[in-house]
């Protein structure tokens, strides 16, 4: 046998390990500032402030902006998730072990993922309202104004993430599940994935914090927020002997913070 296959096989395995965190990993990570092929153990996001436009006397010079520049300072940690596959319990089942296996650990550092983003959101104290209820139309309102006053850029990027018992309260709201205001397109019995409204990309998680029975939700624009991987998913697979098993070992290095706080709006909601 070619001392060859062995290799083949972990390259495959890694291949169909990132693939899986792509394709069912993280939903949260596309939602916010994202750095790649950090080297060393923390990175920077600047935080850039408002500019003011003036006028100038002729001839005169032009008035900088002197634009406030903050850095954000974003550690990274080492996660794993492996897990043993036996020789011989391959041969009792019917399932590719390799592609289960690969499924799970892509799941496992998913999660990861989005667990470091809403551990930055939860940092962020701009609340809508308080908890004493659910997620109702008068919140939701409350806190589209607070972005608004905020100056919060209505471009686009706008994301809220909630949890399914907050989606289920959504599909109560008549502007948000009634095509008489939200068109046939749009409406969220479609599918549950997601769900534009109010010029936001609207997200169910079952991940968002609880605490005393509240539900901590989030509205946030993209750049408020920043992920910064040093390095993304990556796979080893080694024998031993001892055990008669193969240990898939599936690993990366991640980290997240809160940017810009301004860009956050926390919606607390009771879950009875």
């Amino acid at each position: 046998m070619s001392t060859s296959v062995t290799q083949a096989f972990i390259k495959q395995f890694e291949r169909e390990v990132h693939e899986a965190y792509q394709r069912m990993g993280s939903k949260l990570r596309s939602t916010v500032r994202s750095k790649s092929n950090v080297v060393g153990a923390s990175t920077i996001f600047q935080k850039v402030g408002k500019g003011t436009a003036s006028t100038k006397a002729r001839h005169g010079a032009v008035p900088v902006m002197n634009l406030d520049h903050t850095p954000v300072e974003c550690s990274l940690s080492d996660y794993y998730a492996g897990d043993w596959v036996d020789q011989l319990d391959e041969l009792k089942t019917n399932i590719d072990e390799r592609t289960v296996i690969a499924n799970a650990g892509a799941y496992a550092l998913g999660r990861k993922t989005d667990d470091l983003i809403i551990a930055a959101l939860n940092t962020n104290t701009n609340y809508a309202l308080d908890g004493s209820d659910g997620l109702t139309k008068a919140k939701v309102l409350q806190a589209f104004e607070m972005l608004g006053a905020a100056d919060v850029p209505d471009d686009g990027q706008r994301y809220a993430v909630v949890g399914w018992k907050q989606w289920s309260q959504l599909l109560a709201i008549p502007e948000f599940s009634n095509a008489d205001y939200v068109g046939a397109a749009d409406l969220p019995w479609q599918g549950t994935q997601a769900k534009r409204w109010l010029g936001t990309l609207w997200l169910p998680h079952s991940g968002l914090t609880i605490a005393a029975s509240v539900r901590a939700c989030f509205w946030y624009h993209k750049t408020a927020v920043g992920h910064a991987s040093g390095s993304d998913v990556q796979s080893d697979i080694s024998w031993h002997g001892d055990r008669a098993a193969h240990f898939v070992n599936n690993s990366m290095s991640q980290g997240a913070a809160l940017i810009d706080a301004s860009g956050v709006v926390t919606l607390r909601c009771l879950e009875s």
